[in-house]
C-alpha cells in the first residue's frame, strides 16, 4: 500500500500539481532577491535585498530586477519541487530503515541462541546481514540530505518577514552587487540541486497502467523539458514504417479521451527509442544511422546528423528485436544515443548528444552486448540495462559515465505483461515510461543521493 501512495504522488506530478510559492500576498508590495551560499556544516544560508516601494515603475534599474525577480521565482519553485520529491523518497527510506534495525535485532537474538551449533542456513543468513549492516549509515546520510532541503525551504519562508525592514537597502546598494548576488544564488542553487535530485537507482515501484491502446509495440512520453503547464503527451504506434506522432493535450486527456492532433514526420522512424525534449522529437530515421530533430512548433525538420559506424536495421537490436539498433534517450544530464558498433564487437556504445546540433559531445564503450539487452535507460549520467524483455525482468548492469566504470546490481522490475519494448526515464518526473505489450505503464523510482 505505500508504493502505492509513492507511485500516485509520483503519477500527481505527471499530470500537473500546483506547486506552492513563498511569496507577498501582492507582487506590487516588495520584491524579494536572495542569495544562498552553505557554511562549513553544510547549511544553507541566504541573504535578502529589496527595493523601496517607492521606486518608479519604469524606472530601467526597475525593469531590471524584475527580470532578476522572475529567474529567483523559478528556483524557489524548483526547491518546491525538489523538497515533495526529497520527502517522498524519504518515507521509502525510513520504512527501509526501521526494517533493516528490525532484522538487525532478531539476528542477533538468534545467534545468542545458537552459539554451539550453527547450520549452513544460519550462516547464509549472517553473511547477508553483514551485507545489510552498511546501508544503515548510508540511510542516515540521506535523511541528512532531507533534512538538508527542508531547511532550505523553511529559510526561504523566513524571508517575508523581513521585507518591511530591509525595504530600504536598496537606495544605497549598487545594482551591479545586487546582480551578482542574484546569479551567484542561481549558479550554487543549480549545483545544490543537482547533487540532491541526482543518486544512484535503488528500487523501481510496481507499475501503474495508464492506457490500453495500440499494438505490441511503440513509444509514449512526456516532454521533461517542457515549460510549465506543458503536460502534453507523445504517442507513437508500432517500430517501422510509420511517421504520424499524436499529440495529447494532457495525461488526462490521454488516459480518457481520443481528443488528439496528429503529425505527420518526413520519414518513418526505426524502432522505439524515440525521446521528445525541449519542445522537439529526435528519432532514428528508418533503415539508417541518421538521427533527426523535428520541432513541433514549425512542423520542419531543424537537424539530421548520422552517427558515425552505429549499427542500425536489425544489426545490433535490443533482444526483443524491432529494429532497436539506435536507443535515445534523456536524464539530467541532456541529450543520450545508445548503440553498438562494429569496433566495439557488438557492445553497448553511449553517446552524449548535444540538443541543438547532434554533435557528440562524448562517447563511452561498454562490455555490454547489445543484443543481450533487455531494454536500457539513463539516470544522472548512469546507464541501467534490463537483462530481457519478457518474463522475469531486472535491471541487472549500470555504467556510469562519470567514473567510466560498470557494476552488476540486481532491482526487480514487474514485468506485468510480459513483452517490454520501451523502457526511458522522465528525470522531471522522476519516473519510467514504459510501452509493455500494447500497454502503457508508468513506474516510479527511488533514488539514493548523498552529498559529498
Amino acid at each position: 500500500m505505500e508504493s502505492e501512495k509513492i507511485l500516485r504522488v509520483a503519477f500527481l506530478l505527471l499530470i500537473g500539481s500546483e506547486v506552492t510559492q513563498v511569496w507577498p500576498a501582492r507582487p506590487e508590495d516588495g520584491w524579494q532577491v536572495f542569495s544562498s551560499a552553505q557554511d562549513t556544516e553544510g547549511r544553507c544560508v541566504c541573504t535578502v535585498v529589496a527595493p523601496q516601494q517607492t521606486v518608479c515603475s519604469r524606472d530601467a534599474r526597475t525593469k531590471q530586477l524584475k527580470q532578476l525577480l522572475e529567474k529567483v521565482q523559478n528556483m524557489s519553485q524548483s526547491i518546491e519541487v525538489l523538497d515533495q520529491r526529497t520527502q517522498r523518497d524519504l518515507q521509502f527510506v525510513e520504512r527501509m530503515e526501521v526494517q533493516l534495525r528490525g532484522l538487525e535485532s532478531k539476528f542477533n537474538q538468534v545467534e545468542k541462541g545458537h552459539e554451539n551449533s550453527i547450520s549452513r542456513q544460519f550462516k547464509s543468513i549472517k553473511f547477508k546481514m553483514e551485507e545489510l549492516r552498511p546501508l544503515i549509515p548510508v540511510l542516515e546520510s540521506y535523511k541528512a540530505d532531507a533534512r538538508l532541503v527542508v531547511q532550505f525551504k523553511e529559510e526561504l519562508a523566513n524571508v517575508t518577514a523581513f521585507l518591511g525592514t530591509l525595504q530600504e537597502q536598496l537606495g544605497s546598494s549598487d545594482f551591479q552587487d545586487l546582480q551578482g548576488r542574484v546569479a551567484s544564488l542561481e549558479e550554487r542553487l543549480r549545483a545544490c540541486m543537482q547533487r540532491l535530485a541526482c543518486g544512484k537507482l535503488t528500487g523501481i515501484s510496481e507499475p501503474v497502467t495508464i492506457k490500453t491502446s495500440g499494438s505490441r509495440f511503440g513509444s509514449w512520453m512526456t516532454d521533461p523539458a517542457a515549460a510549465e503547464g506543458d503536460n502534453r503527451v507523445w504517442y507513437m504506434d508500432g517500430y517501422h514504417n510509420n511517421r504520424f506522432i499524436r499529440e495529447y493535450q494532457s495525461m488526462y486527456d490521454f488516459m480518457t479521451s481520443d481528443n488528439f492532433t496528429s503529425h505527420r514526420l518526413p520519414h518513418p522512424w526505426s524502432g522505439t527509442g524515440q525521446v521528445v525534449y525541449n519542445g522537439s522529437l529526435y528519432f532514428n530515421k528508418f533503415q539508417s544511422h541518421t538521427i533527426i530533430k523535428f520541432d513541433f512548433s514549425s512542423s520542419l525538420i531543424s537537424r539530421t546528423r548520422q552517427l558515425d559506424f552505429a549499427g542500425y536495421n536489425n544489426m545490433y537490436h535490443y533482444s526483443w528485436g524491432g529494429h532497436s539498433d539506435i536507443d535515445l534517450m534523456v536524464d539530467e544530464g541532456g541529450l543520450w544515443a545508445v548503440y553498438a558498433t562494429n569496433q566495439n564487437a557488438g557492445n553497448i556504445v553511449l553517446s552524449q548528444l548535444d540538443p541543438a546540433t547532434l554533435q557528440v559531445l562524448g562517447s563511452w564503450t561498454t562490455s555490454h552486448p547489445k543484443r543481450s539487452a533487455g531494454e536500457a535507460f539513463m539516470i544522472c549520467g548512469t546507464l541501467y540495462v534490463t537483462n530481457g524483455y519478457s518474463g522475469g525482468t531486472k535491471v541487472h548492469y549500470a555504467f556510469s559515465t562519470n567514473s567510466s566504470t560498470y557494476e552488476y546490481i540486481d532491482i526487480p522490475l514487474t514485468n506485468q505483461y510480459g513483452h517490454l519494448s520501451m523502457l526511458d526515464y522522465n528525470p522531471r518526473e522522476r519516473a519510467l515510461y514504459a510501452w509493455n505489450n500494447g500497454h502503457q505503464v508508468l513506474y516510479n523510482v527511488t533514488l539514493f543521493h548523498i552529498i559529498k
